[in-house]
């Protein structure tokens, strides 16, 4: 059966690329036929090249990033327009060439994608796994509840949380995969721990995956 897992973040930069290339390489490493996108990039296309080297024999940039601007703006801003029906449209027909495909969100999850829509109705109309990112510091056990609060007028069929150890953790670290697990008592919660600097490169991705393989195997 067909499988869209949309990664969506509590707020941008916490970590959504380097977990959706570590999914990609792992699966893809373990004979799974899985593709990667990433539909909305503003001010760069880093992310989506993270992706795009990882399965460059598979999609071109643009299949993986259909929809560029290059100043740092919510995707709703824009200068040209993105419909509802054209990402749906960009997303199903990648979705055809795959078994597994993973959507790396923009931002979080109410961030405005378009005029009347964000990433929730992303999810909802894909009928889409979800594991929502955090960053393990001082603030998201707010973040997250938050965005699983949001969630629940979809009915995701699956939902899961990843908390990305911090470089410098703060005093928060150790409480807050507890903290959080108590209020999300059918939630699946996991942490990964600081993967270094260069943890988005492809080799190091890779590296990862093999060390991180008994956690990424639960989404299998």
């Amino acid at each position: 059966m067909k499988r869209i897992i949309f990664i969506i973040g509590t707020d941008t930069g916490v970590g959504k690329t380097v977990l959706t290339a570590l999914l990609l390489s792992y699966f893809r490493s373990h004979g799974r036929n899985a593709l990667a996108m990433k539909p909305f990039c503003s001010g760069s296309r880093r992310d989506a090249m993270i992706l795009h080297a990882l399965e460059k024999e598979c999609l071109t940039l643009d299949e993986i990033n259909p929809f560029y601007f290059d100043k740092p703006l919510a995707p709703a801003a824009f200068p040209k327009k993105v419909s509802f029906r054209d990402v749906l449209a960009k997303i199903r027909a990648i979705s055809k060439r795959c078994d597994i495909l993973l959507i790396e969100g923009a931002g979080g999850l109410l961030a405005p994608l378009g005029e009347t829509y964000t990433a929730r109705d992303l999810i909802e109309a894909l009928q889409a796994e979800v594991i929502v990112v955090g960053r393990n510091q001082l603030g998201i056990i707010n973040h997250v509840l938050l965005t699983i609060e949001s969630l629940q007028p979809i009915e995701s069929k699956r939902v899961a949380v990843v908390l990305m150890d911090a470089a410098k953790p703060d005093s928060s670290g150790v409480r807050n995969p507890r903290m959080l697990q108590k209020r999300l008592v059918k939630t699946a919660l996991y942490s990964l721990p600081f993967l270094g600097k260069r943890a988005s490169l492809p080799s190091e991705v890779k590296k990862s995956a093999v060390f991180l393989k008994k956690t990424l195997a639960t989404f299998s």
